[in-house]
């Protein structure tokens, strides 16, 4: 897949066009990034509780040390925040088993069961960006984290706008390493045929705009969810919006 004509303007970008788009999916296409916060909350506050751990855990160690990397890696490192390491054991680990993946494989569970029983709709300006870019011909992929944005993507029936999808399934496959690391979007990048100069970076975390600042991208867009705009902008957010619309001319 290519593109051949740099078809995206970006209102608050106006000295050139852009030819891919690179979106993150939760808390950027999806409010998963909600549903996700509060399984990793319910995981680590039992945890923490069960071992008289303290401080207690909060949305601040979300944005700090969970959202947007890989979830073994988001379970490290709030771990470590509170100076605790635990063996890293095996993606296989019951959930619950007291090991990085244990705790991460109980955090997806509680995930799934959000995900399965109340389902996501995505956000309304993203759709209307996605139909927007559709319809200019410009090439999107979508560059996530999380082992469930297949399933995400087919929850929120967006699915069939996304021929490439690069989530952490794909990156510990092709041992790509992770967010905030830019491969994966570099990764994302070179299956639609892109030059990295061309793609727009679309991200709510920041670990995901580090990613994006860390590569050679166009444009570095930063969706503030919660996140906060100067702290987007602080690692590299060239443009910070609150909704997805902004984004269409």
């Amino acid at each position: 897949m290519t593109t051949t004509d740099n078809a995206w303007v970006i209102p608050q970008a106006t000295e050139r066009r852009y030819g891919a788009a690179l979106f993150d999916l939760d808390g950027v296409l999806t409010p998963t990034a909600e549903v996700h916060m509060r399984a990793w909350n319910r995981m680590f506050s039992d945890y923490f509780e069960a071992h008289h751990v303290s401080p207690a855990y909060t949305d601040d160690d979300y944005f700090a040390y969970v959202d947007g990397k890989p979830r073994y890696d988001g379970v490290r490192a709030c771990l470590a925040s509170r100076g605790i390491t635990l063996p890293e054991g095996d993606p296989t680990d019951a959930a619950g088993t007291e090991t990085v993946c244990g705790l991460g494989n109980a955090k997806n569970d509680m995930f799934a069961k959000v995900l399965r029983d109340e389902g996501i709709a995505p956000y309304a300006g993203s759709v209307a960006l996605i139909d927007h870019l559709k319809e200019a011909g410009v090439p999107m992929a979508v560059v996530s984290s999380s082992r469930n944005a297949p399933e995400v993507l087919a929850a929120a029936g967006i699915d069939h706008h996304f021929e490439i999808v690069v989530d952490g399934a794909v990156a510990a496959r092709d041992r790509i390493p992770g967010k905030p690391a830019p491969d994966t979007y570099q990764h994302a990048a070179q299956l639609l045929g892109v030059p990295e100069g061309d793609a727009v970076v679309v991200e709510d975390a920041i670990s995901g705009v580090q990613a994006g600042a860390a590569g050679d991208f166009g444009l570095v867009v930063g969706v503030d969810r919660g996140a906060g705009a100067d702290a987007l902008r602080a690692q590299g957010a060239d443009v910070v919006v609150a909704d997805l619309a902004e984004l269409i001319a």
